[in-house]
């Protein structure tokens, strides 16, 4: 996204980190880089798209398709409410003034949308805006967007290296939500992390938190959610494993957990977390749908 060279190329793709760039696609397309800028061979770059991805659908089904800009130019950014009286997300905004709270770091809450009424492509940047408070002087904030079934079964994806992994997260510790105004934007929130700001019991704090970029075709019927929690997302299925050489069990989150108590001591993290809402300070999620491209038409040449 800031990279100083007009020359730049994105590409985007599921399964683990590796499969792609080891196996011949990936060597393929490396060489054909390198011959470009390294040996001048324009043949084989010069169609390459800007920006590559492999849309993923339930299933470990992916879809290429090329675009040319990244966030994708024709995005429809949605914001999807956060209702503390059905418990629900969508797209209109609650009227009532509520307070929510929690165990800091239990298992938090769980945002719904009803079910997809068509397919609907979630592609690009997230983010979501919170109103919250803490019994404490600080909280650490673990945002998961989730897909579920009908029969609200989640379904969660191979990852970089975990095979339960959900379809977005991201964090934010309360102290660090000073944002830098010249980079942020509403879908990406930067964080300048040059400034501590403590909490004030029970006093609540506007927080943007980004959420890593994903692409996800829900199919109709199914639903998305967001979960906001005090620790790691844990898949409730089956376990992926261990390797050797990792410390943690894979559980749904790669072997790289928030759960050093140096960094995160019970006294200040272990309390009560409140999310705030109001006429004027309603939390939501925003979502990148892509609505289907246009077909080219035009009209025949009649022949004389």
């Amino acid at each position: 996204m800031r990279a100083a060279s007009q020359e730049k190329w994105l590409e985007a793709h599921g399964i683990e980190h590796w499969t792609h760039f080891y196996t011949d696609y990936g060597r393929e397309q490396q060489l054909r880089f390198f011959d470009y800028f390294l040996h001048g061979k324009k043949d084989g770059w010069r169609k390459q798209p800007k920006v590559l991805l492999q849309v993923r659908h339930p299933g470990e089904k992916f879809v290429a398709r090329a675009e040319n800009e990244w966030p994708i130019k024709r995005t429809q950014w949605t914001k999807f409410y956060l209702d503390p009286a059905t418990m629900a997300l969508s797209t209109k905004k609650p009227s009532k003034s509520a307070q929510f709270k929690f165990a800091a770091m239990g298992d938090g809450v769980t945002f719904m949308t009803p079910p997809m009424p068509q397919e609907t492509e979630i592609t690009g940047p997230l983010a979501l805006k919170l109103f919250a408070s803490s019994s404490t002087k600080d909280a650490d904030f673990f945002i998961v967007l989730r897909v579920f079934t009908g029969d609200l079964k989640e379904v969660v994806f191979q990852g970089a290296i975990d095979p339960h992994t959900p379809i977005a997260q991201g964090w934010l510790r309360a102290s660090h939500r000073k944002l830098d105004k010249k980079l942020s934007t509403p879908y990406r929130p930067y964080h300048s992390h040059d400034q501590k700001q403590p909490l004030t019991k029970g006093k609540p704090v506007e927080l943007d938190i980004e959420i890593w970029p994903t692409s996800i075709a829900v199919p109709q019927g199914y639903r998305v959610a967001v979960t906001i929690r005090g620790k790691d997302y844990e898949y409730g299925g089956a376990s992926g494993g261990k390797l050797s050489n990792f410390k943690n069990e894979l559980t749904g989150c790669g072997p790289f957990l928030h759960n050093d108590p140096r960094d995160r001591p019970p006294a200040v993290f272990n309390g009560i977390t409140g999310l705030h809402f109001a006429s004027g300070k309603a939390p939501y999620l925003l979502l990148p749908i892509i609505p289907p491209k246009k077909q080219a038409t035009g009209k025949k040449r009649r022949r004389k």
